[in-house]
This record gives structure tokens, C-alpha cells and sequence, in this order.
């Protein structure tokens, strides 16, 4: 049997000629529109969300319990993720009632062939992240034709131009339902809907990924100047755009992996 992919390339054309179409058809939309209509969309095909369970999390995760519950959430424990972060999630799943969590990790012999001690992070962040986040992610996609991202343009530079949807290396299609939204948005939706709160947010923290490479943010900052601090690292590398991951490229690849 084929490859849903390759049958949605049949009838639907390229990723990049579908991003283009569903660009167009969705411009005037707001983000719930968006996602509501993507999730039944047949020119995405299979779709999943992906989640860090972080300080904005809660708004998509909110939204998928209303339209579509059953809806596949990935979420990638990269085991370096704070405390904080773990009991938030089991928190948000219970309150929203999400009914297909798909909790994924590093392989465990991956780890211990690259990165035994767990101080990878402080030698080579990117090996870091393709060990822990990127690789695990990129093969749980592998079931799915398009993915939901939290992503905004307010978030920095390298988002500053985002699109609802966006062609992944021609892959799969990455849906940003929120890109347009505005801090202000966030903060209404989250308290005119009375969603829980990551706690690490109220002491500094409005983006949050792994504890080692994670620190507050003071006022005034870009909201992910906290994420790599001092680093010229801006993204953790599952953001792939026209074909470039967004981040520095990992030289080595990961032991364990075929050649």
C-alpha cells in the first residue's frame, strides 16, 4: 500500500504548492478558525500537535480539548526539562481531558553513546538538541503529514514573517495557528478561559525549554532571550524552513544512527 504522503502529492501537488494554497485560503482567518478548519483540511492529511507544555502551551492545548480532543499530542520529555515543567503537563492533560498524550524520549541507547553523563549540553548544545529533541521528534512525525506549532511572530527574528502554514524540507507541513497573535492575546485567552499557568512563568520565565539551558528574562528582553543565553543558538533545531534547520548546523551525527 502507498504512502499517504505520496497520495496526497498525487491529488493535492508539492508541500510547497499546498503551503501556498492553504496561505491563501486562510489569510483573513483568526487562529481558531485556522486550526478548526485545518484539523478537517484534507490537504493536510494526518495531523498531530506538538507541545513543550511551556509557559503558552496551555492556549493550543485549550483549543484542541474544544474542537478536536482526540487529536494526537506529542509531547518530547527530552529528560532535562525542569520538575516544574512534568507536573504542569500531568496538570494540563487532567484539566483538559486530552485523550492521546504521546510522551516521547531520547533513545536510551543513543544517550549512552552520546551523551553518558548528561554534559552534552555543555560542550555542544546543538549535538544536545538532536540528541534529545530533534531526533525523537523527527521520528515520531514520521507518522503524521502535517504538525501544530505554538510559534509567533512576536517571538523573535527568526519568526518575524511567519505564515499559517509552512512547507517542512518538503516533508510535512508545519500549522501556526497563533503566528499572528499578539503578546496581549495570549495573556486574554489564558484568563478569560481560567487555564493553568506554568508556574516557572511568574518567576521570570516566558519561554521555557531545558533547565541547563533555561534562565529568566528581565524586562525589556525578547522573551527568548533566556532560551541559550549568551549563545548565538536561537532555536533548538525541529524548525525546519525551506529546507534549513533554524539553529547551527550539528557537524557530527549522533552515534548509533545509520550511515
Amino acid at each position: 500500500m502507498r504512502h499517504e504522503a505520496s497520495l496526497l502529492q498525487d491529488e493535492f501537488g508539492t508541500v510547497q504548492a499546498r503551503v501556498d494554497r492553504l496561505n491563501a485560503r486562510y489569510v483573513n482567518h483568526s487562529a481558531t478558525s485556522v486550526l478548526e478548519l485545518a484539523l478537517r483540511d484534507r490537504e493536510l492529511g494526518r495531523i498531530a500537535l506538538v507541545s513543550s507544555f511551556g509557559a503558552e502551551s496551555v492556549v493550543l492545548l485549550h483549543m484542541i480539548s474544544v474542537i478536536a480532543p482526540k487529536t494526537p499530542v506529542i509531547f518530547v520529555d527530552t529528560e532535562m526539562l525542569f520538575e516544574e515543567t512534568i507536573q504542569y503537563q500531568l496538570e494540563v492533560i487532567e484539566k483538559l481531558d486530552l485523550r492521546d498524550l504521546r510522551r516521547i524520549r531520547p533513545a536510551p541507547a543513543k544517550l549512552a553513546a552520546n551523551d553518558p553523563d548528561g554534559l552534552l549540553h555543555l560542550s555542544d548544545k546543538d549535538a544536545c538538541c538532536a540528541l534529545r529533541k530533534t531526533a525523537p521528534l523527527q521520528a515520531a512525525l514520521g507518522h503524521f503529514d502535517a504538525w501544530i506549532t505554538g510559534r509567533k511572530r512576536f517571538q523573535g527574528a527568526t519568526r518575524a514573517t511567519l505564515d499559517f502554514f509552512e512547507n517542512e524540507d518538503e516533508q510535512r507541513i508545519k500549522i501556526n495557528p497563533l503566528a499572528h497573535w499578539a503578546p496581549t492575546d495570549v495573556q486574554d485567552y489564558i484568563i478569560n478561559n481560567r487555564l493553568p499557568r506554568h508556574p516557572l512563568v511568574a518567576k521570570g520565565y516566558p519561554s521555557i525549554g531545558c533547565a541547563p539551558c533555561t534562565s529568566p528574562v528581565k524586562e525589556g528582553e525578547d522573551p527568548r532571550a533566556g532560551r541559550w543565553r549568551g549563545e548565538e543558538k536561537t532555536e533548538c533545531g525541529i524548525h525546519i524552513v525551506n529546507g534549513k534547520i533554524v539553529r547551527g548546523p550539528v557537524t557530527e551525527p549522533l552515534k548509533g544512527d545509520a550511515s
